[in-house]
């Protein structure tokens, strides 16, 4: 009887089913036709684990050649960085968004189930990888051969293990001529005291080492503790947005069994969903009838925006109870900036820009906000100021938004004495980033700023200049400890005003690109902070106000005023710009008023005629200085405002 090619399609896709449940499937080459029968491979070989590394490191080639190696893409396909999608991240050449895939590999004739995360390095998108790990195992830890152990791979590993995941150590680029693994090696053994021979030499770029690679991560990586038998409960540890099917979840199933039609309930908000389709990453989008334990999966159920779809969230079928799996602490923010449109009549169309994106980044933190010059906006909360970069790109590329971004500031506590405020607000101590909401003085009985723990890894002939750079930012000495001959680890107390704008530029100067910055939250202390304002012919805008130390009041004003100078246009008075704290002015720069010459008209005559001509004019610019008022243009305040 003659078969058609869906036919015949479908004959040997049930077949394959039917081997793999009767022990005969063998190849993993069969497996991937069929994806949805993941969900029947043995817990016992399954393996979950995420690439974690500093930044240029290798994180996504070696990504590549793994999936190249399981044959989950072709080989001289072509395709780099097939796990870096977004167009941010191709072309700044970095990773900011943990990517998702589920591959097989064939290892001592048994088919093994890995899902990969390939996770960011910088220490901006840490969150990323704090999410990541919640549904890990283990990871490979990857340094560069080159450069050694940097900043960020230190807060990588004493994150992994302080979840207790196995770590398999990587190094990478060893086909480089300025390699030098040996002294990495030691590096690794006297920081994390790995022993030298659990130490893998790879080069991601070649394929050198990967099959070794990926055979010691099947062997050291432990599979999940998870349970097939009990109710369905799963952790929501990303999530993005879909423009035909609302908010997708990508989830870690821990208990049970999910299929499509089911109906699940959230923990956090106790609103249930139907589940309309579930998928696997392999890595393009895959659509299977159901997933079990141990697995990681993308799932749609009609979620509409970032409020229904919370990430930590647990997830079980309506109608159960549960408890919560959430084993991840969202971080705070610490950088903040003003977000608006650049025309009005687009608020509603960047609000929806700005919610979908949130979905896709829920690190970001979204109050409303107005200003008098730029109109109404919003005040976001960014892990740094290249999360907050990359927010705005993929604002502008994802979504064609045009926003307007005002100036990064910190959050400062303000612990208030005036009983009159305290009795009006209903709380001693306020939360303040803008400067425009800054209470006075007398009514203020302390300020509190925001600290971190920087960690810099740096050559010591370098050492001299980072010390003074960290003195000049405020900076207290915690620790110092030389790794080996040549490079030294120092940890020290900053504020975080003083490095979120171009400590990290400033250092990599100072040292040629050779030293490296991580840091990481560490309260508030006491400090002593003003309000500089801005004045224009004595009248002050609100607009330019800032928060600084009182230490860097001067140098800011000048800064300010000086390009308020180029920016504002000259106009028929005199315009005085003056940076002031209280009735102290700091700087002051002047613009010239056009000067109209009524004396052209005169062709002779006595000299009091010219005189009095020019004193009429003297009299008329007095009395228009007194009522009239300055025009400063929109463009004005957007250069000012913003980075």
């Amino acid at each position: 009887m003659f078969l058609n090619f869906r036919s015949l399609f479908n004959l040997l896709r049930y077949q394959s089913k039917i081997e793999l449940l009767t022990g005969k499937f063998t190849t993993a080459a069969h497996l991937e036709l069929h994806p949805e029968n993941y969900s029947s491979i043995p817990i016992e070989r399954i393996r979950n684990f995420s690439i974690i590394a500093h930044v240029d490191h290798g994180k996504s080639t070696l990504a590549d050649r793994l999936l190249e190696l399981t044959g989950a893409i072709s080989k001289n396909s072509g395709n780099r960085q097939v796990l870096d999608s977004l167009q941010v991240e191709r072309e700044r050449g970095i990773t900011v968004k943990a990517q998702t895939v589920s591959i097989v590999h064939e290892y001592k004739n048994e088919t093994y189930l890995l899902n990969l995360i390939d996770t960011p390095g910088h220490v901006d998108f840490s969150s990323e990888v704090s999410r990541s790990l919640a549904a890990c195992d283990g990871v490979i830890l990857l340094v560069d051969a080159c450069h050694g152990v940097q900043a960020q791979t230190v807060a990588n590993y004493q994150l992994a293990n302080s979840r207790n995941l196995a770590v398999v150590p990587v190094l990478n680029k060893i086909d480089l001529k300025h390699a030098n693994p040996e002294r990495v090696i030691k590096d690794l053994y006297s920081l994390f005291g790995i022993k030298p021979h659990r130490i893998l030499k790879i080069s991601a770029k070649l394929g050198k080492g990967i099959p070794e690679l990926l055979e010691n991560v099947i062997e050291n990586i432990p599979p999940p503790n998870v349970n097939r038998e009990s109710q369905f409960r799963a952790l929501v540890f990303d999530s993005w947005f879909d423009k035909y099917r609302g908010a997708l979840n990508l989830i870690y199933v821990h208990n049970g069994s999910l299929k499509t039609g089911e109906e699940i309930q959230s923990l956090t908000s106790g609103k249930s969903y139907p589940v309309k389709s579930i998928s696997i990453l392999r890595p393009i989008e895959t659509p299977v009838t159901n997933i079990s334990a141990g697995q990681v999966g993308l799932i749609s159920c009609n979620m509409r925006n970032s409020k229904e779809s919370i990430i930590g969230d647990t997830i079980h079928l309506k109608n159960t109870k549960t408890t919560s799996l959430t084993s991840f602490k969202p971080q705070q923010p610490m950088v903040y900036a003003g977000i608006f449109p650049s025309d009005q009549s687009k608020h509603v169309s960047l609000r929806g820009a700005i919610d979908k994106l949130i979905l896709n980044d829920s690190a970001v933190t979204v109050k409303i906000d107005s200003s008098p010059a730029l109109g109404q906006g919003w005040r976001l909360g960014f892990l740094g100021l290249l999360h907050m970069e990359v927010f705005c790109q993929r604002l502008e590329q994802e979504y064609a938004a045009e926003p307007i971004i005002t100036a990064p500031s910190v959050t400062y506590l303000i612990v208030l004495k005036n009983h009159t405020m305290i009795k009006k607000l209903g709380k001693k101590t306020l939360e303040l980033s803008n400067a425009a909401l800054f209470p006075e003085p007398q009514d203020v009985e302390e300020y509190y700023e925001p600290l971190v723990i920087g960690t810099i890894i740096t050559p010591t002939k370098f050492l001299g200049e980072i010390i003074s750079l960290c003195v000049d930012r405020r900076g207290v000495q915690k620790s110092s400890v030389n790794i080996d001959d040549d490079r030294i680890l120092m940890k020290y107390i900053l504020p975080l005003g003083e490095i979120i704008f171009d400590f990290n530029d400033r250092l990599k100067s100072l040292s040629s690109g050779f030293s490296s910055f991580n840091y990481e939250d560490h309260g508030y202390q006491i400090t002593s902070v003003v309000r500089l304002d801005i004045h224009l012919n004595g009248k002050k805008v609100e607009e330019f106000s800032r928060i600084v130390h009182c230490t860097k009041a001067t140098a800011v004003g000048k800064d300010i005023v000086a390009r308020l100078k180029e920016l504002i246009p000259r106009q028929m008075v005199q315009i005085a710009i003056q940076a002031c704290v209280g009735n102290k002015i700091l700087a002051r720069e002047t613009i010239k008023a056009y000067r109209k010459d009524v004396t052209a008209k005169l062709y002779g005559g006595d000299v009091t005629r010219r005189m009095k001509l020019l004193k009429q004019q003297a009299e008329g610019k007095k009395k228009m200085r007194m009522f009239a008022n300055i025009r400063v243009p929109h463009e004005t305040f957007v250069n000012v405002l913003k980075r």
